[in-house]
This record gives C-alpha cells, structure tokens and sequence, in this order.
C-alpha cells in the first residue's frame, strides 16, 4: 500500500536547551539551538505532518517528560507532535497522550520486560518504536545499553506485536551531516512491512530521497535544520 511521505523536523532537548548531540554522545553537543520551544514553534511554521520532539536527558535517565510535552504540543500548535524519551511503561505512554502528544515513541520499553503489544494494545496508531542501531546492535537507555538484539531481532519482535510504525536511526550518523545508512533502510523494509521513518546523517533534500527511494515512509531531520539545509516540509 502507498504512503504518503513524511518529513519531520526534529527537536532535541537536554536540559531546557535545543541541542544536536554527535553520534548520541551526551558529552559532545554538535550544536545549541537555544529555547526549545522558539525552535519548536519556528520548524512548525513550515507545516510539516508532525514535530519530532526527543527530550535526551528523560531518554537516558527514564521518566515521562509531560512538562516538555505540554510545552511542545503548546509551541508546534496546530501542528501535531511526535514525542520520545523516557517512557519507560504504558502509564507513561498514556500521560503524554494525556498531555496532547500525537505520537509516543518508545525504545528503551520496547525491548525490555513489558510486552510490547501491551503498548500496541494502548496507543494503537499513535505508537512508535524507536529502533537506533550500532555495529548492527539495537541500543537503548539514551544509546548506552545494548538490548543484545540484532535489527532483524527487533523488527521482528515489532512486526510480530502489530507496531504500526518503526524510527530507524543510525547511530554512528547521527548528527555528523554525513549521510544517512541506506544499508540499514534496505534491511529495515525488508523484514518490516509497516511504516518506517529513517534518521542519522541526512544532510539536504537528495538524502531525503535516497532513503524515500530505498522503502522509507519518511525521514527525520535534526543537525539539518540548524545548519540552514533547505528542505520542503510542508
């Protein structure tokens, strides 16, 4: 079935600051974006589907960030939001839907002790799973931890759980604007059928279409939006 593409322009915030991190190292902060929700309310401008919103410092330490929610949901007004980090259970999934998210993203949840379709059960459509790979390992807490499960693992396990929407980020690409992994887009439509967003490395509007071009459904886009890069949200 066809899909309609979806570009997303990404905020990352870490305490109260906009920032690009390289490679999802929290000690090198490629870029400071300053006020999360002036950046936030100046990527909405562009109408893109959604505002991809992760708060860094929940998705290392855990602990559902509803006050960076409101806040979001608030400044990307009407633009719905997309947001990640730190859920670590269902009640914290359903505490930022509570607080106006579109989407919850999860990662850490995902491949951990709670079932997974417990997650598909509560949010349906509005789930994410964040799949962010290194060395062909999925990690999680923040990138620190290995889940000890392959891409193919854990597309499976998603596939298997009915996730109807997967974010495949490429770690060692990830804010470096060098280009984004098509080798992990080809394994990722090849063992998921549903929906899956692309992210790591994507510098300007021909990375967009190279990963379009390999299966993605979309793409997020962080680094890019600082550095000036040109690119059609809407």
């Amino acid at each position: 079935m066809s899909r309609e593409f979806e570009l997303l322009p990404a905020v990352d915030v870490l305490s109260g600051k906009a920032v690009r991190l390289e490679r999802g190292d929290y000690g090198r902060v490629a870029l400071d974006g300053g006020d999360p929700f002036e950046l936030i309310a100046r990527v909405a401008a562009a109408r893109p589907r959604l505002v991809h919103v992760v708060a860094l410092g929940s998705a290392r330490d855990g602990g559902a960030p509803v006050a960076l929610a409101r806040g979001a949901v608030t400044a990307a007004s009407p633009v719905p939001v997309q947001l990640g980090g730190g859920v670590r259970s269902v009640a914290d999934a359903e505490a930022l839907v509570a607080a106006g998210v579109a989407r919850v993203m999860i990662g850490t949840a995902a491949f951990g002790p709670i079932p997974l379709e417990e997650f598909v059960a509560a949010l349906g459509d509005r789930l994410v799973v964040a799949v962010d790979v290194a060395d062909g390992i999925v990690r999680t807490a923040g990138w620190r931890d290995s889940s000890e499960l392959t891409t193919a693992d854990a597309l499976a396990r998603c596939t298997a759980a009915g996730v109807p929407r997967v974010l495949c980020t490429a770690i060692d690409r990830d804010g470096t604007m060098s280009g984004p992994n098509l080798d992990l887009i080809r394994e990722a439509r090849a063992a998921f059928g549903g929906a899956i967003l692309a992210a790591g490395g994507i510098r300007d509007a021909a990375d967009v279409e190279a990963v379009r071009d390999e299966g993605a459904d979309g793409a997020v886009v962080g680094r890019a939006i600082l550095e000036g890069a040109e690119l059609d949200f809407g």
